[in-house]
C-alpha cells in the first residue's frame, strides 16, 4: 500500500503521466458508470435522423433517428472491455514464455525464442482478420483472446532480456544461496522490479488493441456490437455517406476523436510512467 502511495505521489508530480490519467479515468468512468446513467438508444426515429448537435442530442442522431452521444457511450464499454482482456491476456503469456525462457534457458529457450521470432516476423493485423473470419466472435471476451493470441512475443522477449539482466544480480545470487524457491525468486525479487515496466506494456498493448478492433469492426469483419467504435465508423462511411461532405460528418467524427483522444491518454501515461517509476531517468 505505502508503495502503492509512493508511485501515486510520483505520476501527480509528472504532468504529461497526470494529464494522461485523467483522460484514462474519464474514458473508464463512462465505459462502467456512464451506461448505467445514460439510456442506451434503441429506438429507431427516422424523422429526425442525422440531426445536428442539440440540448436533447449533444452529438447529434445517427442514420436511423438514434443518439449519437449514448451510442458512443455504451458502446465505450466493449471497446475497453476488448482492449483489457487483450491486454490481460498478451501480458500473462509474455510474461509467462518470457519468464520460462530466461530462467530455463537451453533448448527450451531456443524454441520459445524461435516461435516467438517467428511471430513478429509475420504481420498480426492480416493474422487477426483471418482469425476474425474463421472465429465466430459474438462477444467482447473472445474478440480480447483473438487479438493476443499474437500479441506476446514482442513482450515475451523483452521479458526474457529483463530475466537475465536480473537473475545474476546481488539480491538474486543471496535468495538462491539461502534456498529459497524458484517461485519466491521469481514472484517476490524479479517481479518488484519489472512492475512499472509490465504497467507501462499494459497500456501499451490497451491502445495497440483498441486500434486493431476498430480496424476489424470498421472493415465489417466481427459486426458483433452496432455500438462499437469501429462499427459506428464503418455505418458512418457505408450507410451516411459521412465522407462525402454530409450532415452525418458529427457521427463519423465522435468516434474517431474518441478513439484519438484515448490514445492519446494512453501515449502520456505511459511515457510519463516511465519518467517517474524509471529511477534511471530520474536521476
Amino acid at each position: 500500500m505505502k508503495r502503492f502511495k509512493n508511485a501515486l505521489k510520483m505520476i501527480c508530480k509528472n504532468k504529461q503521466a497526470l494529464f494522461g490519467m485523467v483522460i484514462l479515468i474519464i474514458f473508464l468512468l463512462m465505459a462502467t458508470v456512464g451506461p448505467e446513467i445514460i439510456p442506451e438508444p434503441t429506438t429507431t426515429d427516422y424523422a429526425n435522423r442525422l440531426q445536428g448537435p442539440s440540448f436533447d442530442h449533444p452529438f447529434g442522431t445517427d442514420y436511423a433517428g438514434r443518439d449519437t452521444f449514448g451510442q458512443f457511450v455504451h458502446g465505450s464499454r466493449n471497446v475497453l472491455l476488448v482492449a483489457f482482456v487483450a491486454a490481460i491476456i498478451t501480458i500473462t503469456l509474455g510474461f509467462t514464455v518470457g519468464t520460462i525462457s530466461g530462467v530455463a534457458g537451453g533448448i527450451v529457450d531456443e524454441i520459445l525464442m524461435g516461435l516467438a521470432g517467428v511471430m513478429l516476423t509475420v504481420p498480426s493485423f492480416p493474422i487477426m482478420m483471418v482469425l476474425s473470419m474463421i472465429i465466430q466472435i459474438d462477444n467482447p471476451f473472445l474478440f480480447g483472446v483473438v487479438l493476443s493470441l499474437w500479441s506476446w512475443a514482442g513482450l515475451a522477449r523483452s521479458i526474457r532480456a529483463q530475466i537475465l539482466s536480473l537473475k545474476h544480480r546481488d539480491f538474486v545470487e543471496a535468495s538462491r544461496v539461502l534456498g529459497m524457491g524458484l517461485f519466491h525468486i521469481i514472484f517476490k525479487e524479479m517481479l518488484p522490479n519489472m512492475v512499472s515496466y509490465i504497467l507501462i506494456n499494459f497500456i501499451t498493448v490497451m491502445k495497440s488493441a483498441i486500434t486493431a478492433s476498430v480496424g476489424l469492426m470498421v472493415l465489417g469483419l466481427v459486426p458483433f456490437s452496432a455500438q462499437h467504435w469501429g462499427m459506428m465508423i464503418n455505418m458512418a462511411t457505408t450507410t451516411t455517406g459521412a465522407m462525402y461532405g454530409s450532415t452525418a460528418l458529427i457521427y463519423f467524427l465522435v468516434p474517431v476523436f474518441g478513439i484519438m483522444l484515448f490514445q492519446m491518454g494512453c501515449l502520456f501515461f505511459a511515457n510519463g510512467l516511465d519518467d517517474a517509476l524509471n529511477p534511471k531517468l530520474s536521476c
